[in-house]
């Protein structure tokens, strides 16, 4: 701070040496002020505002959902099996990756809020500099200072202040784009605007227009860019998931092999000792038959136990059903 209001005193100190016999003409602006003043800029404010806040209630909610399938994974883990609840957890640990990505997406310093905040004062940014520098050249002003800034000003007399006039020559600046026929224009052009300016007006709205037309241009191809970095991230963390969950089933699938490697060796065992043992008087049993049988009491077997685990699974809902019918009930009657 105290190295600039030392550069500024040695501006001042230069202006009144360079322009003794004529005097130090000095100029301020409230940038603040005239961003105020505009509606087009209070407008698309007023309109970032709205996105912000929708896109802070839409990670709340997500976030709550998260804490929600949390708080029933922890209620339901006595019931399910210690690969169950890692699967799941796996879930919820990629769900909140992935809202972090989404919020560092919306508010990180390359985030759309930046970007959008960056698209909407570039413009007005360049308007009141280029009325600045129009209006400082037509009064001859040495020095135009901004109040907003850090420079620090103890005293300002208004009659010094161009805030009015900035905010009147964008004003008409806009009329002037905006008005659809010759009798507009002309309200326009005859309105009270204290500076008039004439030297070089076209090539000078041109040479805004292309900086204009180049700024959208880049900011366009910066926001595909983004788009195209963000596609491919989402193609990632899918094809991570889906290897994951592909490991996953693999796993599974190659412990039941080898379970029912193990039993088949075990079968294969039995069938031979029972080969071995013929029972007086009767014929004895073939190994294909023998194995077809093993085969048929296995598949039996695995029935019973599903049809066992499916009414385990039924009673436990039945239970919880009653017991929440009769927590209602109870607090009915509290009530």
């Amino acid at each position: 701070m105290k190295l600039k209001v030392l550069i500024v005193l040695v501006m001042l100190s230069a202006g009144f040496t360079a322009s003794a016999q004529r005097g130090v003409r000095i100029g301020y602006i409230d940038t603040e002020y005239i961003l105020e003043n505009i509606p087009e800029y209070t407008e698309a404010t007023g309109q970032l505002d709205s996105k912000v806040q929708k896109w802070k209630t839409e990670i709340e909610r997500k976030l709550n959902d998260v804490k929600l399938k949390r708080e029933s994974l922890n209620n339901e883990k006595a019931l399910l099996t210690k690969e169950l609840i890692e699967e799941r957890e796996e879930d919820l640990v990629f769900e909140e990756k992935e809202i972090l990505d989404y919020q560092q997406k919306r508010f990180g310093p390359n985030g759309d809020l930046m970007i959008q905040k960056r698209q909407l004062m570039q413009p007005v940014q360049d308007q009141i500099f280029q009325a600045v520098q129009d209006i400082a050249k037509a009064k001859k002003y040495d020095f135009v200072f901004d109040k907003s800034a850090d420079v620090v000003m103890l005293y300002s007399a208004e009659r010094f202040d161009m805030s009015e006039l900035i905010i009147r020559t964008i004003s008409r600046a806009s009329k002037r784009t905006q008005a659809k026929n010759k009798s507009e224009r002309k309200n326009a052009k005859e309105e009270d605007v204290v500076v008039e300016i004439n030297e070089d007006k076209e090539s000078r709205q041109k040479a805004i227009d292309d900086k204009l037309s180049e700024r959208a241009t880049a900011a366009e191809l910066r926001k595909k860019e983004i788009l195209e970095a963000r596609e491919a991230k989402k193609k990632e963390a899918a094809d991570k998931r889906a290897k994951i969950l592909e490991d996953r089933a693999k796993a599974r699938e190659d412990k039941l092999n080898e379970r029912e490697d193990d039993q088949e060796g075990q079968e294969k065992s039995i069938s031979v000792d029972e080969e071995s043992k013929v029972d007086e008087g009767n014929t004895p049993k073939t190994r294909e038959e023998i194995l077809e049988e093993r085969r048929l009491k296995k598949l039996a077997d695995r029935e019973a136990r599903q049809v066992e685990l499916a009414a385990k699974k039924q009673k436990i809902l039945d239970d919880r059903k009653k017991a929440k019918e009769e927590s209602e009930s109870t607090e009915d009657e509290e009530n």
